[in-house]
């Protein structure tokens, strides 16, 4: 199977080429930017076309959604064209005001920001002018390299001490870089032996948690790790924040359908940091060795 990927630099990118480089079955073929012509797609000629998902939606530039729509429907033209499998990966952003409950895949996000309304106009033009795509919803990425990679930019801040401020009424469910790849990839290679299921999924870790719990731990679990290899630091504090007094605010997927057709499990998030956190550790050990 070969795939074409875009956004070279994206955490999400950088964990499917790791994990495809300990494969024989995949190959890729990765693209700096979002910028993709009909000519380089029918040149490259790849299973399908897999676009990363434009992180923190809500905290963007109208101009930076606006240039990310506007590319994933270029990019759309371009598959339709070709006859070239599309996946677009989102932001559980999208779900704005969340909900009380997990949230289904049949239910379409319909947030009041208008920017994030753009990316829904992009998902709604995909879903009817094109039925060989899969636009899958994550939860918030954590990776220790690449663009958006929230793990690796939370540790360099509580590193330098830095105070980290986190919602404290915001509920998601974390989501591995390197677990969202594995899921991907096995995902696309079911699609490539002729599953065709094709549609909208969910895919998130498991346990639901806030920003300020998932922050706290982390410090956590690197200050543990730290003392375990004889550094003494000085880490950042975590400082809680409220924006919804009534009430949290949920962001939970329900990852069911995905675990119905392709048969992937949600992976615990807990465990995905500490494995992140023992790679950082040795990392660190060998630097300074």
């Amino acid at each position: 199977m070969k795939l074409l990927i875009l956004d070279a630099g994206h955490c999400l990118s950088l964990a499917l080429v790791r994990l495809a480089s300990r494969r024989g079955d995949t190959e890729l073929v990765v693209e700096p930017g979002l910028d993709l012509t009909a000519e380089r797609l029918a040149e490259v000629g790849p299973d399908a076309l897999v676009i990363p998902p434009l992180t923190q939606p809500i905290s963007a530039e109208p101009a930076t959604v606006l240039a990310h729509a506007e590319a994933v429907e270029s990019c759309l033209a371009a598959c339709a064209e070709a006859g070239v499998p599309l996946v677009w990966c989102v932001s559980d952003q999208l779900y704005e005001d969340g909900f009380e409950t997990a949230i289904d895949e049949h239910v379409i996000p319909a947030p009041r920001d208008e920017s994030l309304r753009r990316l829904i106009t992009t998902g709604d033009r995909i879903r009817e002018g094109y039925h060989r795509h899969l636009i899958v919803r994550l939860g918030p990425l954590f990776a220790l390299e690449g663009g958006s990679a929230w793990l690796s930019e939370l540790i360099e801040r509580l590193m330098i001490g830095e105070e980290v401020r986190a919602a404290e009424d915001v509920i998601f469910c974390p989501t591995s870089a390197d677990a969202a790849a594995m899921a991907l990839l096995g995902m696309l290679q079911q699609q490539h032996c002729g599953a065709e299921a094709w549609g909208a999924y969910h895919l998130a870790g498991t346990e639901p948690v806030s920003a300020y719990t998932f922050a706290s731990l982390v410090r956590t679990q690197l200050e543990t790790r730290l003392e375990g290899i004889g550094e003494s630091v000085a880490l950042g504090s975590i400082k809680a924040l409220n924006h919804h007094h009534d009430q949290p605010l949920r962001r939970v997927l329900n990852c069911r359908r995905v675990l119905e057709a392709f048969g992937v499990h949600q992976k615990p998030w807990r465990l995905e940091v500490g494995r992140m956190l023992d790679e950082w550790c040795k990392a660190r050990r060998e630097v300074e060795a």
